[in-house]
């Protein structure tokens, strides 16, 4: 049983899950910050691979990926800083990134450190299911890896239950046809929601895009297993001179 299954029997709802820029905003500072989250109380926590042109991200995470790509971060350092993550992290961590820098690393040499770190699963929004399926599919198994796609209000439901198919740990679901930083709160939001619950989806369902306080959390979460927090933490760290305390303070302030 992967680290997310057992996560997910243990505790099915108001699972947290945060996000931030590996190297941002220091280059050393992935582990001090993930283990202040661990610590904080975070459930699960979502690595990011800095990107030149993160599509999906909006202004806070695309500024952080460049201060990291600035300060030196890439594939081979990251890998370097999470070697022994499991001596201290026990929760569940997912790479988050951009198919670019994972095919020019090389994707099975990829998978095979990633596996290697503790990694437990991967979410590359440019990765087509189609390519996933025909392509990459028998490569993630091999490691272990959870594959976690997303959906939106526009996916069609027939659509949606492919992704939760091709799914494995949980399903992403997207808060609105939106980049990241945005508002989670608008007027198809429950109604979208009640849709994806009406599918009998095999994976939990994460919110996320625009959760940004305990408020916004808790309405995201209302009915589903739990959110994803990104740019509001970005922005607690770019506020904070201690990343540890800066992140203790974030996690603290959704979740008491």
């Amino acid at each position: 049983m992967s680290r997310l299954e057992k996560l997910f029997l243990k505790k099915n709802k108001g699972i947290l899950n945060i996000y931030f820029t590996a190297g941002f905003p220091e280059l050393n500072t992935v582990m001090p910050i993930m283990e202040a989250l661990q610590s904080g109380g975070a459930d699960i926590i979502e690595l990011g691979m800095p990107y030149s042109d993160p599509l999906a991200d909006g202004p806070v995470i695309q500024q952080s990926s460049q201060v990291a790509l600035a300060n030196g971060m890439d594939l081979d350092n990251l890998f370097l800083q999470i070697t022994n993550m499991r001596k201290a992290i026990s929760i569940p961590v997912i790479l988050m990134g951009y198919m670019n820098p994972v095919l020019q690393y090389g994707f099975e040499p990829f998978c095979a450190k990633a596996a290697a770190s503790g990694v437990d699963g991967l979410i590359l929004p440019d990765l087509p299911a189609h390519e996933f399926e025909t392509i990459y599919a028998p490569v993630i198994k091999k490691y272990g890896l959870d594959m976690i796609f997303l959906v939106s209000p526009e996916t069609s439901n027939e659509r949606v239950m492919k992704l939760d198919a091709l799914s494995s740990g949980f399903l992403y679901a997207v808060s609105s046809s939106s980049i990241t930083g945005s508002s989670a709160v608008y007027s198809g939001f429950d109604a979208y929601i009640d849709r994806l619950l009406s599918l009998s989806l095999k994976n939990p369902v994460l919110v996320g895009f625009g959760i940004s306080d305990k408020a916004g959390f808790q309405k995201a979460t209302a009915k589903t297993n739990g959110g994803i927090i990104g740019s509001a933490f970005i922005k607690a760290l770019s506020a904070g001179k201690d990343v540890k305390a800066a992140t203790k303070a974030f996690v603290s302030s959704i979740l008491q």
